[in-house]
């Protein structure tokens, strides 16, 4: 039996609370419980019982309205999500509902079942993903909370082996220091991870909900248009994740270079192709292999992801219509693959910066990113053996020079 959604609807009009019970009654599976709330302290004390799934907030509430209810349970910890029920349709509105902590809202006296159906499950989904990442943060807590015994330890140890004042001072330094860069990740991780996260779930939430107002042939293209915004974002959230999960095996040691023998030229004009749905309008990836030999002995994941990254960077930090360079040689017992583009370079001031987790540079915070991927591609060559140079010049674009030992037999 599928477990009923318990729905709190706060609201100090019962009218109100009789067209709310009826448009849910028409939901499809009825899959639903309402119960009503019709003021202020009477919402917050059942808010605190934590006992509904979701909760549908009215803006006008008497002496105080439903912003500042919904930004007080949220202080008060509040889990399940907030939907505003408002009599105007504006931008302002959602930038403020969003800003107390809901995490939609809907129009009085225009939505229909299924328009609530749909708030009422995407609200739920989004509350779930924010709580995993709330989890996320959690986990880092407890590795901070490691590293602070692991501190003691070392304390403890120095004191044990009556080390000289100067080494105790070097070691505790040491600890202390990774202490500190290991909270600054954390802040970071938090700060990216939510923004990052927030961006394309909010994408995805607004997308759906319109798209079930474009019903007739005549609005197909407006659905169509929202239908692969709803595809970008989730591609964007997949590889927020993929990037997060990279970076936790790389700290973990569980990434292994497995070499196996494959086709260089083949196998780069397999990821060109795989590339080409990335592209802005007009790009394009030329590929030139500079030699008569073909075969080599390196791990096939790890040199396609490093690939991949480092064409989509060429690509999103390029402009329309820009052309990405990627060329590959063999020689002396060295596989070479450089990646070149024609996009906005990097500052000379932020160069030194650039593999550090989360670092974007000055003149790419408007382009979407996490900072984590050109740290991943350099880990990922140094499980390989090999080096990474960068050559780049701000307006004329960023050359990528990769070495690695080819052991293979040609």
């Amino acid at each position: 039996m599928v477990e009923k959604i318990k729905v709190l609807l706060i609201d100090d009009d019962e009218d109100d609370y009789i067209i709310t019970r009826d448009v849910m009654d028409d939901i499809p599976g009825r899959n639903y419980v309402l119960d009503w709330a019709p003021s202020f302290e009477q919402a917050l004390d059942l808010i605190r019982e934590g006992r509904h799934d979701v909760y549908l907030v009215d803006f006008y509430l008497g002496a105080k309205n439903g912003l500042e209810l919904i930004a007080e349970a949220v202080a008060g910890g509040a889990k399940s999500p907030f939907i505003l029920l408002t009599g105007q349709s504006d931008r302002e509105t959602d930038e403020k509902a969003m800003r107390a902590g809901a995490l939609d809202y809907l129009v009085k006296g225009t939505f229909n079942p299924f328009d609530l159906e749909r708030s009422i499950r995407y609200s739920i989904e989004h509350a779930k993903s924010l709580a995993e990442i709330q989890m996320l943060n959690a986990q880092l807590e407890q590795r901070v909370e490691e590293r602070t015994q692991e501190l003691a330890e070392a304390i403890r140890k120095l004191e044990d082996t009556n080390r000289s004042l100067y080494e105790a001072q070097q070691e505790i330094h040491k600890a202390l220091q990774k202490e500190k860069e290991l909270h600054e990740l954390k802040s970071r991780f938090v700060t990216i991870a939510s923004h990052e996260f927030r961006t394309p779930l909010s994408t995805v939430l607004s997308s759906a909900s319109l798209i079930g107002k474009y019903t007739t042939l005549e609005t197909d293209d407006k659905r169509q248009k929202h239908v692969a915004r709803i595809k970008s974002a989730v591609s964007n959230l997949t590889n927020i994740l993929n990037d997060f999960l990279s970076i936790s095996r790389l700290e973990e040691g569980k990434i292994y270079n497995v070499p196996s023998a494959f086709d260089l030229c083949a196998f780069s004009g397999e990821v060109v192709e795989e590339m080409q749905g990335n592209l802005k309008p007009g790009q394009q990836i030329s590929y030139q292999h500079g030699s008569n030999l073909y075969t080599v002995n390196l791990d096939k994941q790890l040199l396609k992801n490093i690939l991949l990254n480092l064409l989509s960077n060429g690509s999103k930090y390029s402009e329309e219509g820009k052309t990405i360079y990627l060329r590959t040689g063999l020689a002396n017992g060295m596989a070479t693959l450089t990646v070149q583009d024609e996009g906005i370079g990097i500052p000379k001031a932020d160069q030194a910066h650039l593999f550090t987790p989360f670092f974007r540079a000055k003149n790419a915070t408007n382009i979407q990113g996490t900072g984590l991927g050109l740290n991943i591609v350099k880990k990922y060559v140094e499980v390989m053996g090999g080096q990474l140079t960068y050559q780049s010049e701000v307006g004329q674009g960023t050359t990528f020079t990769i070495h690695i030992p080819n052991t293979a037999e040609v």
